[in-house]
């Protein structure tokens, strides 16, 4: 007997068999017939497979109740759960409050990824400095000549411009009091303990850790790094541990370089104020001492390795295409400047707690 449905006041009742052929026949009839709360009469199915299941499952979904169906198919229908909705709800609208949780979490995820390549890094550094040819120099001093010596003028610019700018700034109201000779105190602390290592880091973070997260991503995209998984070559030792370590080394270098040209920048416009060139470098010199010179040089070897490490690990994490590159490259920028932030906030704290 072939599939048959009956559909009275009571509700819906199925009979025959509920297979391909008859679950076809029924089908579209029964769902236009069945409503919200409709009980169907299912007692006198004679045979039910897949299709018979299926039927049956839409119609549960669609709000109707199967009574009466055999035991031996009963348990078949419910091992396919019908109870639970197929369809889900659809998601509420993102407001203000969604985009700052999603925020949140992309920033968390992105700090835990950082500090697990970190740990990597900090967990093998003892076999990596006492094994011999584990470090390859020759490519570290390459990219110590790339990140330091080329950035050079773009560094010592930015540092001349800032010590003007911030001297300027700052001598024009200090002067209806008399003190503008204090200027070389206020802008010598603050190049050497805040702004000179973190001018410097943002520039390398956007000039070396774009740069470290496109090669790389380049190499990961045309499968370079694959080709040296295969040779049996650690990608980690070879692209990942020169670049961290130059640009740790290379960045006091550079933070140097940068408070010397911005302290002359500010001697220079002091000496527009009648303030000798002598003098001001000596008030600054004398204002700055040992722990902020030595501070300032600690927070940029730390800004350095950060950015090296952000970089190397948005490269590695590249996707497929080109796109994938550019995406990791502007990643590499936004975490490394974002990372600069929280890094020199906690070095801030450690610094009051100590009493420098």
């Amino acid at each position: 007997m072939s599939a048959e449905l009956i559909v009275d006041t009571n509700g819906l009742a199925l009979r025959g068999r509920l297979d391909a052929d008859g679950a076809a026949m029924v089908w579209a009839q029964a769902r236009s017939a069945v409503t919200t709360r409709c009980v169907v009469d299912a007692s006198a199915v004679e045979y039910c497979d897949g299709a018979g299941t299926a039927l049956l499952f839409d119609l549960i979904q669609r709000g109707a109740r199967i009574d009466g169906l055999p035991e031996r198919y009963a348990a078949l229908l419910a091992d396919l759960q019908p109870d639970k909705p197929l369809i889900l709800p659809e998601p509420k609208p993102h407001g203000i409050g969604d985009e700052m949780a999603a925020f949140g979490q992309a920033i968390s995820s992105e700090f835990r990824l950082t500090m697990a390549f970190v740990g990597v890094f900090t967990a093998d550094i003892a076999r990596i400095f006492t094994a011999r040819g584990k470090i390859r120099w020759r490519n570290g001093f390459a990219v110590a000549s790339s990140a330091g010596a080329d950035a050079l003028p773009i560094v010592a610019l930015v540092a001349f411009l800032f010590g003007v700018i911030l001297s300027f700034q700052s001598a024009v109201p200090m002067r209806q009091f008399g003190a503008e000779l204090f200027v070389a105190d206020l802008v010598g602390l603050s190049l050497v303990r805040e702004l000179a290592p973190l001018m410097t880091a943002i520039l390398l973070a956007g000039r070396t850790g774009a740069a470290f997260a496109a090669e790389l991503g380049t190499m990961k995209v045309n499968e370079e790094i694959n080709a040296l998984i295969t040779l049996g070559l650690d990608p980690f030792r070879f692209l990942v541990i020169p670049r961290l370590l130059a640009v740790a080394l290379i960045m006091p270098m550079l933070t140097i370089c940068a408070e010397v040209i911005g302290l002359a920048g500010m001697a220079m416009v002091m000496a527009t104020f009648d303030v000798p060139f002598a003098t001001s470098l000596s008030r600054a010199t004398t204002i700055v001492s040992l722990s902020d010179f030595f501070g300032g040089l600690g927070k940029s070897m730390v800004f350095g390795f950060f950015i090296a490490a952000i970089g190397c690990l948005r490269g590695l994490r590249t996707g497929a295409g080109a796109a994938a590159v550019g995406e990791s490259t502007t990643r590499a920028v936004v975490s490394s400047i974002v990372m600069l932030v929280v890094v020199d906030g906690l070095f801030a704290v450690v610094f009051y707690i100590l009493g420098w």
